[in-house]
């Protein structure tokens, strides 16, 4: 009994000590639950608070979400296909964002690659930046959103500037820096922009080249470590590494298919773009900054003076390279490229057909020649100035734009008026960057010459060319009167070939201070640019095309100003394929000039048949470089026809969406492209044939760009004299059997071609 009553009161503690755990346990659980809760709770509305500062900004297929709260650094958090707000928290939910700075500055992380570095009048290189304001308001055909950020101890201040295209997939950023510090702060890193990129099979495209061989495409896959793609000319910057990149985001890159990011920097001197692989916290993304080249050009920025970047042009696409393409041609021909709202004219050029002699009787045998072939234009090139220095050769006269008469004894008047007797318009090339230590202007004004305190004069083309000084605005003045005079002087001046043959050599400015010769890369180009905004404010109709050594000006930091640009002073049509190529990813062709030119070439001594050579140039804007009068008779008949063919066409080409097909650098043996209207009403193809072999399989081309429910009647233009047209002409195909099946070839010698135009039935 005493054992059952112990055991039974046992039982009892027994119950109670389990009942008594039970409880502990459950109290443990719910203040575990609590603090879960609450953690989650915390977790979510820091994340709430994140997402009502998310900026979007959009494209009709692109967006970018920057998280801009105030107070806080802004972050970068979405790069990529269009989305609306109600769906922004789905890219932090799936991870998608990044949420990296957005603009990296030296000093909130030192031992990360920075967008801007700045050293503070008391020698402090530090900034911490926050936002303290955000603004998004329509613009022309844009939404341009601004975000104020300042620094949390100085007064200093950064605005960063998204202007987003509504009917392009282009999207513009650039920056403004300025501060109220009692003295001058020293910019020693300035980009215009900074995007992500998640680390995958990722590509990058870039171009780079040098003179009679521009544009060259190269394209490689994305790895550890930094890729730099810098220009150092000073002047010209279409030569060697282009400042455009393109990045295909699913391995190697794909014309028609696939994401696609590029970046363009539009600025004419030289210039930096940096791909920096990041592991941080264990997300590899690669960084990608793009700015003016800060190497010798540290800038002294005064109180409350504003330091602008230049623009950084960002689109994104899903139709592979050709996408972007098209996407930048869209936005150049919206206001980035001078003039587009008119065609372009067909024009002769003197240059490869005289050189530097220049004689009135040639003039007008050459206007005579162009004007009876169907031209437009006609241009006289190099070596019609000079007075006390005759421009004989290239040695001298640059700065001394003044006829020589002895060339020309009824001046440019008596070519003006033989133009209008031929019924051509009359244009003429100068080169107002440079001068001769050879010439009246050198003589007069030693000072407003490039040149680096008392040391020697580096000279370039013909041991005497120099560059003038554009920082300073005496200059700035000369140049634009070389301009205005010839122009009020001969109203009837309808186009000017603007040369620049030579780069930066004589680093110094005698109009800049001793503490602002850093300044010399960046103010050059802010020189030039001021020039060519009161030049186009009083002759907003003239034709400029922009030449440096012949593509060293193919830059966006430009052609807002220029009408075109000339491609290369490569007229062989082989290696212009290449050239054309890689110069249209990025640019349109209706600023692209391309020209006929002799054969044998006269850079590459190729033999090349004319109507290859007009095969090729026709893709762009049509002129010709030649002699007309070492052509013959069946070579004239056959560039009349071939120039009354482009002006049916010329509207697809100059403005039409751009498909290429077969890139030359696969080296298939032939390389194909084709031009179609918005409409896919009518379309453009081209193939040529680049090289022979005995029993050579060519590959079947598929067409792109038109239109899978529309049937298109096939007609061969350009036929060679005495040939039949190819097998098929004069049929009808789908649209959908020509861009699934394709078409094969009959091209059966080297330099073959064809030119298809198929329209809509």
């Amino acid at each position: 009994s005493t054992l059952m009553r112990s055991s039974a009161a046992s039982d009892v503690y027994k119950r109670q000590e389990e009942n008594q755990f039970i409880q502990n346990m459950n109290d443990i659980i719910m203040r575990k639950f609590i603090c879960l809760f609450m953690v989650c709770f915390l977790s979510i509305a820091t994340t709430l608070r994140a997402w009502e500062g998310n900026v979007l900004i959009s494209t009709p297929n692109t967006s970018i979400i920057l998280s801009a709260t105030e107070g806080q650094q802004l972050r970068f958090s979405y790069f990529g296909e269009r989305i609306e707000e109600n769906q922004i928290h789905q890219v932090f939910d799936s991870w998608a964002g990044f949420h990296r700075p957005a603009y990296p500055v030296f000093g909130t992380s030192t031992y990360e690659i920075s967008a801007l570095h700045a050293v503070h009048a008391d020698g402090n290189q530090t900034l911490d930046l926050v936002v303290d304001k955000v603004e998004q308001n329509p613009v022309k055909d844009a939404i341009l959103t601004v975000i104020t950020m300042k620094d949390r101890v100085y007064p200093f201040t950064v605005k960063m500037y998204y202007k987003a295209y509504q009917q392009i997939d282009m999207i513009e950023t650039w920056v403004e820096v300025s501060h109220n510090e009692k003295k001058a702060v020293v910019l020693k890193r300035f980009d215009s922009g900074h995007f992500l990129i998640r680390r995958a099979d990722v590509w990058i495209s870039s171009l780079h080249g040098h003179w009679g061989a521009e544009t060259q495409l190269e394209s490689e896959p994305l790895v550890s470590g930094m890729k730099v793609i810098k220009n150092m000319d000073g002047i010209r910057n279409g030569l060697g590494d282009h400042s455009e990149v393109m990045f295909s985001l699913d391995g190697k890159p794909q014309e028609n298919s696939g994401r696609v990011i590029g970046a363009a920097l539009c600025w004419s001197g030289r210039t930096k773009i940096r791909v920096d692989m990041d592991d941080t916290f264990g997300r590899s993304v690669h960084s990608i900054f793009a700015g003016m080249n800060e190497e010798a050009s540290e800038y002294k920025l005064e109180p409350e003076e504003v330091f602008t970047t230049p623009v950084l042009a960002l689109t994104y696409s899903q139709e592979g390279i050709g996408g972007a393409s098209r996407n930048f041609h869209r936005w150049a021909r919206a206001g980035m490229v001078h003039g587009c709202d008119k065609p372009r004219d067909i024009l002769l050029n003197s240059w490869e057909g005289v050189y530097l002699n220049i004689k009135e009787p040639e003039m007008d045998q050459m206007m005579n020649d162009i004007a009876s072939m169907g031209g437009e234009l006609f241009v006289m090139d190099d070596g019609w100035f000079g007075r006390k220095y005759r421009r004989i050769n290239d040695n001298s006269s640059l700065g001394d734009w003044v006829v020589d008469t002895e060339k020309l004894p009824n001046g440019i008047q008596g070519l003006t008026d033989t133009a209008k007797k031929y019924g051509i318009k009359f244009g003429i090339w100068i080169e107002p960057e440079f001068t001769n230590t050879k010439s009246e202007l050198i003589d007069n004004h030693p000072d407003w010459v490039l040149r680096a305190g008392s040391r020697e004069l580096s000279c370039g083309r013909g041991g005497t060319q120099v560059a003038l000084d554009l920082c300073n605005p005496k200059v700035q003045d000369f140049v634009f009167h070389v301009v205005d005079t010839l122009l009020a002087n001969y109203p009837d001046i309808a186009y000017i070939k603007w040369d620049a043959n030579g780069e930066l050599l004589n680093y110094g400015s005698s109009y800049l201070p001793k503490d602002k010769q850093s300044h010399i890369y960046i103010d050059y180009h802010r020189g030039l640019v001021r020039v060519m905004e009161r030049i186009r404010a009083k002759y907003p109709d003239v034709v400029i095309q922009a030449c440096g050594s012949g593509g060293g000006r193919v830059s966006y930091g430009v052609m807002p100003y220029f009408d075109e640009f000339w491609v290369s002073d490569n007229t062989d049509a082989l290696q212009r394929l290449f050239i054309q190529w890689g110069t249209s990813y990025f640019y349109p062709s209706i600023a692209m000039a391309q020209h006929v030119s002799a054969s044998p070439n006269h850079q590459t001594g190729r033999v090349v048949p004319l109507k290859f050579r007009f095969d090729v140039a026709i893709t762009g804007r049509l002129g010709m470089e030649i002699q007309p009068k070492n052509m013959t008779d069946e070579e004239k008949d056959f560039s009349k026809k071939a120039i009354a063919t482009y002006k049916s066409i010329r509207p697809v080409i100059q403005y039409g969406d751009l498909y290429r097909l077969i890139s030359p650098y696969d080296r298939k043996g032939v390389t194909s492209m084709m031009y179609a209207t918005e409409d896919k009403s009518r379309a453009v193809f081209f193939v040529y044939k680049m090289e022979q072999f005995v029993n050579q399989l060519l590959p079947r081309i598929r067409m792109a760009g038109l239109d899978p429910k529309k049937n298109y009647k096939i007609r061969e233009l350009n036929v060679a004299p005495g040939a039949n047209p190819c097998f098929l002409n004069d049929r009808v195909f789908s649209g959908a059997l020509l861009m699934n099946t394709g078409i094969e070839l009959q091209l059966e010698r080297e330099y073959a071609s064809w030119v298809l135009e198929l329209t809509e039935i």
